[in-house]
């Protein structure tokens, strides 16, 4: 049972709200690719360039020449983009419709480790979702990324909340320990229901 009660819903994006699927990625690179689809999937890494990237400190284009140079990818930079941008597959609306129910008790919000194309695309893509958050906080626009300790620091600041009253979801254990190293109170998602679930601890009828 969680002992304190939030005065701020904060929500990751990729995986939270939105469902996400890599293999569409691999799949959609892989006619353009020397590579078989498992080899894509075991030479993609999570490496510094992609961090970089995140943090908004290289472009688009120059993280997409690094890919193409490490997954044998023919120079196609159009091609990459969307291969890139495939990752999004829809809305989860039970999630979704929680929050819509919860922005009317609490300051809603999001933070996102992104990125300039894929924050173009989620952002057209799903235009009303966005719209729901009182604020979208991305990596790549702050400079900083889950879990950094910083990156939680400064969204408290920014949202005037202090972090032991900020209820954090995600679906990546390494960032729910992040910000529970930060003081938020982490909630690790890993279906809609773990949401409803911290609500109902946190007090609240939904």
């Amino acid at each position: 049972m969680h002992k304190a009660v939030p005065k701020a819903l904060l929500f990751d994006l990729g995986g939270v709200l939105i469902d996400i699927d890599f293999n569409r990625v691999f799949r959609a690179w892989q006619s353009k690719s020397r590579l078989s689809f498992e080899e894509l999937k075991q030479k993609f890494k999570f490496d510094i360039p992609y961090e970089q990237h995140e943090r908004g400190e290289t472009s688009s284009t120059q993280y997409f020449r690094h890919l193409m140079s490490t997954l044998e990818l023919d120079d196609d930079l159009a091609h990459v983009a969307n291969g890139w941008n495939a990752i999004f597959v829809g809305q989860i609306e039970e999630t979704v419709a929680a929050v819509q129910t919860m922005r009317d008790i609490l300051p809603c919000y999001v933070f996102t480790n992104t990125n300039a194309a894929h924050m173009e695309t989620w952002s057209k893509l799903f235009p009303d979702l966005v719209a729901t958050f009182e604020h979208v906080f991305a990596s790549h626009l702050i400079g900083l990324r889950k879990p950094e300790l910083q990156a939680f620091a400064y969204i408290s600041q920014q949202i005037g909340v202090s972090a032991n009253s900020i209820a954090f979801f995600d679906d990546s254990l390494e960032n729910v320990t992040g910000a529970n190293h930060a003081g938020l109170l982490g909630t690790l998602v890993r279906s809609p229901q773990d949401v409803k679930n911290a609500l109902q601890e946190y007090g609240f009828s939904i």
